[in-house]
């Protein structure tokens, strides 16, 4: 049987946190800079710990009026202290609630920017070095995040979005594009078990893009996201795959 890791980012003030922390594996909790706060952070932290859900830190640009996710040029200093704080928050709460932070995700443009610069991806790593003993990284497959985290010897879990469209190159569509997010649960469920048993995701223009990625996202966010997360895990086991956290 194989098996694959279906992860939220939660925390984020929209849509229903306990309803996918019943759904999903790992839970990938936003933690102050795009959104969250230190009552929602331990509010998630607590339910995911009652559940056995595996949780991660989820810092972005601390830009709260765009989401995190308008890409911002910061100077290295700055970006490497919003992201240190960030996640040496979550893994303070993590400590006092007896259920540790297991990995870092990058979060919205800060992600993308890390996807395409490996500079941007190892400075974002140096920023949470020494936080987390064996800290892993959740990384988007085909993409600079993996690669340099890889490269900086961090336990790396290579992951793919079910949600989200794929350009010919293996990165995502920009969200400024129309048909960036998607909707459809079955079609969605579809691709999910495609993905965990050939390895392939189809890109927008219909090319095959092939992935190693373990660890299936979908937005917290997103419209009808549990209507989703369901339908991706009912999928998921009629196939025969495990759904299991990889940490």
């Amino acid at each position: 049987m194989s098996a694959i890791d279906l992860n939220a980012d939660l925390g984020e003030g929209i849509g229903d946190d306990l309803a996918m922390l019943e759904i999903v594996s790992s839970a990938s909790i936003a933690c102050g800079g795009h959104a969250g706060d230190e009552t929602t952070m331990r509010a998630v932290l607590r339910a995911a710990r009652d559940r056995g859900v595996v949780v991660g830190a989820h810092p972005g640009f601390a830009d709260r009026e765009n989401f995190g996710r308008k890409r911002l040029l910061l100077p290295p200093d700055e970006l490497d202290a919003s992201i240190r704080e960030q996640v040496r928050r979550l893994v303070e709460i993590g400590e006092e609630e007896g259920w540790p932070v297991r990995y870092v995700k990058l979060h919205g443009a800060l992600a993308n920017m890390a996807a395409e610069e490996p500079a941007i991806m190892a400075l974002c790593l140096a920023a949470i070095e020494g936080l987390v003993e064996d800290m892993a990284v959740l990384a988007i497959d085909n993409s600079a995040q993996a690669e340099t985290a890889e490269a900086m010897a961090y336990r790396t879990i290579r992951e793919a979005y079910a949600d989200r469209a794929y350009q010919p190159d293996g990165l995502l569509v920009s969200r400024q594009m129309p048909g960036a997010v998607l909707h459809d649960p079955a079609a969605i469920a579809e691709r999910a078990v495609r993905l965990a048993e050939h390895g392939e995701i189809v890109a927008v223009d219909g090319e095959v893009v092939l992935t190693n990625a373990r660890s299936l996202c979908i937005h917290g966010d997103t419209p009808d996201a549990v209507a989703i997360a369901r339908s991706v895990r009912d999928g998921l086991a009629a196939a025969g795959v495990e759904i299991r956290a990889v940490l």
